[in-house]
């Protein structure tokens, strides 16, 4: 036990675990757009619904989502603990080097980037899987796909899409997103200490690939979604 308790008060091990949850995040964002993706098909929203019911009731899904919401809060717990400690002490901030004059606005950010986007999945739970999972009915319709009834997830986004604030919100979410992931997506690998001369600019440019084409993609979904159902 003394090991985890030396990991956890430590800044080399606090950052690990920012590392190893970051990842793990970032994995469960690219499956969760892959889902997400469905809403974009000109199926009347039937590849989403059976999308949201898979996921819904499936229990290795179930158990892998309650381990991201607990990564998510680790996360975050992780990251305060660490800011706190920096700023009592220097900025290292979520890097393993220091000195702002060799940093990007993203790598002094991330306490502020995670906050607002933190702050983004508490509206998105509240907007979406909390109306599913505890309200229901009259807010969500029940409908029925190859005589197995669901709830019309689809129409919930579709309607939610159509209020521009909604759609802004959504959009600027996605652009702080990818400030975040374009510093923390490499530090991660620092982090673990797997960088190397030869490997850098190409982890460094696949993160930064990451960060824009991630986020362009959820932001692509409101943002058709609007337009095509407007008027």
């Amino acid at each position: 036990m003394s090991w985890i308790i030396n990991t956890l008060t430590s800044t080399i091990g606090r950052k690990v675990i920012m590392a190893l949850t970051g990842l793990f995040l970032i994995l469960f964002l690219t499956v969760h757009l892959v889902g997400n993706l469905q809403l974009l098909k000109n199926d009347g929203g039937e590849s989403f619904n059976l999308y949201t019911q898979f996921m819904a009731h499936n229990p290795l899904i179930q158990a892998v989502s309650k381990g991201n919401f607990f990564f998510i809060f680790l996360h975050v717990f992780v990251s305060l603990t660490l800011y706190v400690r920096n700023k009592k002490a220097r900025p290292i901030g979520y890097k393993v080097s220091s000195g702002n004059s060799n940093s990007s606005w993203s790598s002094r950010s991330m306490a502020l980037l995670g906050t607002f986007i933190l702050i983004f999945i508490f509206l998105h739970l509240y907007g979406y899987w909390f109306q599913l999972k505890y309200v229901g009915e009259p807010i969500v319709q029940m409908i029925s796909i190859d005589g197995v009834s669901m709830h019309n997830a689809y129409a919930l986004v579709a309607e939610s899409f159509q209020i521009p604030g909604v759609v802004a919100f959504y959009v600027i979410a996605m652009i702080v997103l990818g400030f975040h992931l374009w510093h923390g997506f490499a530090s991660a690998f620092q982090s673990l200490g797997l960088n190397h001369p030869k490997y850098n600019g190409i982890i460094s440019g696949l993160g930064k690939l990451y960060a824009v084409i991630i986020p362009v993609l959820f932001m692509l979904i409101p943002i058709y979604m609007y337009l095509n159902n407007a008027g």
